[in-house]
């Protein structure tokens, strides 16, 4: 039998469809009638795949991969996006809570160590009906929320206890940054405020059985071409709340077509910019760093595309 407190959050988050505020950008449309706000996805949720994802950070992947569920669209819409294919459209396949607890068993059933939901935020009263309906069937592995950083911490007091592992980015540290790239002035407030009740809820370490991640918080960012002050500066609004949250410094910005003739975005991340925002975080006593590689004949453009990253 369903937890009655859980079942009153769920359907806290469902009235809140209605009016939608489960992010930042608060477009209070009705989306249980099929009005869209930014994300144009209505109440259903939309998936475009789900797989044992053997690329995140090793704690996450393991040997077995993470359970990874794309969902389709974005409550950001980065001008960048690596993954625009998915997040800048809502087209994919519907699913129901039912589906969707049924693909969270079949991934635990294949090995994964986890279930991650990728940008979950528009979706997130189904997500969290269906983890609950999975969990009732007996699935017991980690719940991984993955999303881009630009969440409302009023959304996440919601999910407390039902999350054993935030996956957030922390994209920018300075307003502007946030403004051109992706539409968002105050994003650096958003990411902050969201960072300190997911530590609330998890602790500020990552806690680690037998080399995968059990419970806790990692945070992601990517290094940007030409805007290590940004960088810089989303390492210190991070060492705010402890040095003790484990970072993933991520190299593998790679210019999709839409980029081609950006003065900034148009190249991949140089050695020397890359080894400047690590080097920065060590400075500033961060204590657990997940690095890349970086090979600065990705800079040519007869080099190959698409690189394999190896995590230190």
């Amino acid at each position: 039998m369903q937890d009655p407190e859980i079942a009153r959050r769920i359907k806290s988050l469902k009235r809140l469809l209605k009016r939608c505020v489960l992010c930042p950008r608060l477009c209070r449309v009705d989306r249980t009638s099929g009005v869209q706000g930014f994300c144009r996805l209505d109440a259903r949720m939309v998936i475009g795949s789900a797989l044992p994802h053997h690329g995140e950070e090793p704690p996450l992947s393991g040997s077995r991969g993470a359970g990874t569920i794309f969902f389709a669209s974005c409550n950001l819409k980065c001008i960048y996006c690596q993954n625009y294919q998915i997040s800048h459209s809502p087209a994919g396949e519907p699913v129901s809570a039912e589906a969707l607890a049924a693909i969270m068993m079949d991934l635990e059933a294949q090995g994964c160590h986890n279930i991650e939901p990728v940008t979950p935020t528009p979706h997130l009263a189904g997500i969290i009906e269906a983890l609950q309906i999975a969990r009732g069937r007996g699935m017991r592995i980690p719940f991984v929320f993955n999303c881009g950083g630009y969440e409302r911490k009023e959304i996440l007091r919601l999910i407390d206890g039902m999350v054993e592992i935030y996956l957030p980015d922390f994209k920018y540290g300075l307003d502007d940054v946030g403004m051109q790239f992706s539409g968002v002035a105050d994003y650096p407030r958003h990411a902050l405020n969201s960072l300190r009740e997911m530590v609330r809820q998890v602790g500020e370490e990552l806690a680690i059985e037998d080399g995968v991640a059990r419970r806790g918080i990692l945070v992601r960012h990517l290094v940007m071409p030409g805007r290590t002050d940004n960088s810089i500066a989303a390492l210190k609004l991070i060492r705010e709340i402890s040095p003790l949250i484990p970072l993933s410094l991520m190299s593998q910005y790679t210019p999709i077509p839409a980029m081609a003739g950006h003065p900034l975005l148009g190249r991949r991340v140089t050695k020397g910019e890359y080894e400047q925002v690590v080097n920065a975080a060590l400075d500033l006593g961060f204590e657990e760093l997940y690095t890349q590689e970086v090979d600065d004949r990705a800079l040519n453009p007869d080099f190959a595309r698409e690189q394999p990253f190896d995590w230190e």
